[in-house]
């Protein structure tokens, strides 16, 4: 898992709330075995129009000034409906390091922990003066710095938020699972070989 420490990057807006994790990765894509190659599929029955090739004009994220965006901006609920993982999958794919929101479906705010995605939870009033400035902005850009938990916009807009100790230490360290339980390798190796 990548390291997330400070990242600046354009900001795409998503003014809807209650996405669930079919619409961001709907379920005709679910069948591949790895985890990338999900973001070409990300909002697919949003981005693109009914013959699946051609992007839709009105989507938010296929605007000119928000390609290459990397911090997602949306509304309450992100992320709610099944536990499908692949909705972070497809995110990260994509682009995304960090998704504001003011709030976040637990399994979803989980999921982005464990592959990368910094979900950051800000108040209503915070998150519509982000759309605001968003929309005057070609393009806004955030700057999110995860070890002093604050984002700013270098125009005045500075707001400090939460991550728990231990998700932001892993998050800093690029530490998923997998790589905290490598981190006792020799513990884990030794019990082995005493075992027999």
């Amino acid at each position: 898992m990548q390291n997330f420490t400070v990242h600046q990057g354009v900001v795409a807006t998503l003014d809807r709330a209650n996405v669930d994790t079919d619409q961001i990765i709907p379920k005709q894509f679910l069948k591949r075995i790895e985890r990338t190659g999900f973001g070409q599929f990300l909002f697919f029955d949003w981005r693109f129009l009914e013959d699946g090739e051609t992007e839709n004009p009105d989507f938010e994220l296929n605007r000119i000034n928000v390609k290459g965006a990397s911090i997602l901006l949306t509304r309450q609920n992100f992320g709610s409906g099944s536990s499908r993982e692949h909705a972070v999958w497809a995110l990260d794919d994509y682009g995304f390091r960090a998704v504001i929101a003011p709030s976040f479906a637990d399994i979803f705010f989980n999921n982005c922990f464990k592959n990368g995605v910094l979900p950051i939870a800000l108040s209503e009033e915070d998150v519509e003066e982000l759309f605001q400035r968003a929309e005057k902005g070609n393009p806004y850009q955030l700057t999110v710095d995860l070890e002093n938990q604050v984002i700013t916009d270098g125009q005045g807009f500075e707001r400090s938020f939460e991550v728990d100790a231990s998700r932001r230490h892993n998050m800093l360290h690029g530490l998923d699972d997998i790589a905290q339980t490598l981190l006792h390798e020799d513990k884990i190796t030794a019990f082995e070989e005493a075992r027999g």
